[in-house]
């Protein structure tokens, strides 16, 4: 299913970090960016997910990294971005695809505040952490792009 060719593509000599690339949408990014020549960094709080998705790209002759990172916390996501550009040398695409859920199973009025509090800090916050710590990398480098 995911059999993918590494050719000179779109993203050749581009360094990009996928969020929540340990499953789903997130690694079929990380497997498209690879095979448009993107080296790819792939960024999940699943690490077994995370690594399995490094596993895909580098046997298709890909380059990929996995590093561990929670979105939702500061420190992670400025690792993220720091382990990037020390193995890489710079951070040219940024995908903020990190995400959950809460449980469809009862009414939003029965979720706890702590769930609530999760999913922003998750989907929203997350996303804003990881933008604060790249932004300065890609303004530095006079280029960058960002997808939420």
């Amino acid at each position: 299913m995911h059999n993918l060719t590494i050719n000179m593509g779109k993203l050749d000599g581009r360094v990009s970090i996928i969020t929540g690339a340990g499953s789903g949408i997130g690694r079929a990014i990380a497997l498209l960016f690879a095979s448009e020549g993107s080296r790819v960094v792939v960024a999940d709080i699943n690490d077994e997910g995370g690594e399995e998705t490094v596993k895909m790209i580098r046997n298709n002759g890909g380059d990929a990294i996995f590093i561990h990172s929670d979105v939702s916390k500061a420190s992670d996501c400025e690792n993220t971005v720091k382990g990037t550009v020390k193995h890489y040398g710079q951070l040219d695409i940024l995908v903020n695809n990190a995400g959950i859920d809460l449980p469809r199973a009862r009414p939003s009025a029965d979720f706890t505040m702590d769930e609530f509090d999760r999913l922003l800090n998750v989907n929203l916050k997350g996303a804003w952490l990881m933008s604060k710590y790249a932004i300065p990398e890609m303004l530095r480098q006079g280029r960058g792009v960002i997808v939420n």
